[in-house]
């Protein structure tokens, strides 16, 4: 097998994975093994977080949502069931954004909902 010496490239790779573990604890961020570890490690942890963020963000959606909704005197369920049956297509982030920070209009797509609703859900 031929002889590769690889000087440059090594370096090069090796240096760029020390850059991405700039500011990591202690050895982490200066010894190549336990930069690449935590490097490897915290990968994971960004992969993962990038899910669960629109989780989260969902979730907070729908908290500012069923809050404004109430105060419209309807829960999220109905309030989501009622634009479904007026043919609103208008998103979560979109309503929680209304419901924050234009309170009128939010009220208005509750009275939508609302009158689209079947009688028996509005008693």
């Amino acid at each position: 097998m031929p002889r590769v010496k690889r000087g440059t490239v090594r370096r090069a790779k090796r240096k760029k994975l020390l850059s991405r573990a700039k500011g990591y604890y202690q050895t982490k961020s200066k010894l190549y093994r336990a930069a690449k570890e935590a490097v490897d490690i915290a990968g994971k942890y960004a992969y993962v977080g990038r899910k669960n963020k629109k989780r989260d963000f969902r979730r907070l959606w729908i908290v500012r949502i069923n809050a404004a909704a109430r105060e419209n005197g309807l829960t999220y369920a109905q309030l989501m069931r009622g634009l479904k049956a007026a043919g609103v297509t208008i998103d979560r982030k979109m309503l929680a954004d209304l419901a924050a920070t234009q309170s009128a209009a939010f009220a208005k797509v509750v009275a939508q909902a609302k009158a689209a609703l079947p009688a028996q859900a509005n008693a």
